[in-house]
């Protein structure tokens, strides 16, 4: 009997234990994100300031790929509470059931920009795909618009696009003379497709790089490798800050929206709903523009940002209103046949 009886609250403990592994206590909450200077940013603004305020541990891992959350999702083993994403995975995840459903009920938006918001996941920061260029080849000013990028006469010497085709295949049109307003809709054509395409390959012997890195655009106009870029503005001002010799330009841009999404299953899903109403405070919001050069969601945190550092942010007024929101809605549709078209014409 007394080896029995040990047998059983032995399988009790080991059953708690194991239980442990995947609970968590309600003061607690796991968020995930990518890491580097971004990381470090949403921790001294938000999570650090949040933690204090709440009392709820804030623990940290990295890499919440779309993979990594299905896995968790189809087993029923969650770790994560809270991941960030841009607009593509965040519809990928939404469309295959990743993702709690953000009600009104939960997160207050109102303060939020409109064409920001989303069912499924709560807007965290502004970025823009801006041109850069390299202040030695254009001392006098280098290119301003979408056209004066694709414009080889006027503003000489190799460019450099993204790998990916989400944000190209809006400006190349842009740069053709659609207005921002008819750009999806005529992207949603074969014609139109085809058009975006063709003024890509205009410049195509000009393209000395097509980058897949944020880092590889920065790098190749501080090297003299090319002159002008499609890139982040986020990385542009790094290498701007480290002294290297770009600029860039504001004239026109491709704005995009970074997601902070609660996990379907999530262990605590009331610690996720109170960090996603806190982050989207105007005064929260007003802090992350100080680490990192992305714009705030809420118009209101501009007037409580330093304007030196306004300055370097994306979702000014005057900013946004030469800013083409990218339809995540759109590449979500379309980024499959989209992805293949354009891998076709870089393969030419």
């Amino acid at each position: 009997m007394t080896t029995l009886r040990s047998k059983w609250i032995t399988a009790g403990v080991l059953a708690a234990v194991c239980l442990a592994s995947t609970a968590r206590a309600a003061d607690e909450m796991m968020f995930a994100s990518w890491g580097g200077a971004y990381q470090d940013g949403i921790r001294a603004a938000w999570i650090k300031p949040f933690s204090e305020q709440t009392g709820i541990d804030v623990q940290e891992d990295t890499n919440p790929v779309i993979a990594r959350i299905k896995a968790m999702v189809d087993t029923h083993r969650v770790e994560w509470d809270v991941v960030t994403a841009g607009g593509a995975s965040l519809m990928q995840g939404a469309q295959s059931g990743l993702f709690e459903k953000i009600t009104p009920a939960m997160v207050d938006e109102s303060k939020v920009l409109p064409q920001a918001r989303n069912d499924y996941g709560v807007p965290s920061e502004i970025f823009s795909t801006v041109i850069g260029y390299s202040t030695q080849a254009f001392p006098q000013g280098g290119p301003k618009t979408f056209a004066d990028f694709f414009d080889v006469k006027k503003f000489p010497g190799k460019r450099s696009l993204p790998a990916k085709p989400d944000t190209v295949l809006e400006a190349a049109l842009m740069a053709d003379g659609v207005a921002a307003k008819d750009v999806y809709k005529t992207l949603s054509t074969e014609a139109g497709m085809t058009r975006a395409l063709n003024k890509i390959r205009q410049i195509k012997p000009d393209v000395a790089m097509w980058w897949s890195s944020g880092a590889q655009p920065v790098q190749a106009l501080a090297s003299g490798e090319v002159v002008m870029a499609l890139g982040w503005n986020g990385r542009f001002q790094s290498g701007i800050d480290e002294g290297q010799p770009i600029a860039m330009s504001w004239g026109q841009s491709v704005a995009q929206v970074g997601y902070f999404m609660i996990v379907k299953g999530a262990p605590n899903k009331a610690a996720a709903v109170k960090f996603l109403n806190y982050i989207i405070k105007p005064e929260v919001q007003a802090r992350f523009s100080h680490y990192v050069a992305y714009g705030p969601v809420t118009p209101a945190s501009i007037a409580l940002i330093d304007p030196a550092r306004t300055e370097r942010l994306p979702s000014t007024p005057e900013r946004l209103a030469n800013a083409l929101f990218l339809d995540i809605g759109w590449w979500a549709d379309h980024s499959l046949a989209a992805g293949e078209a354009y891998n076709a014409m870089m393969q030419e």
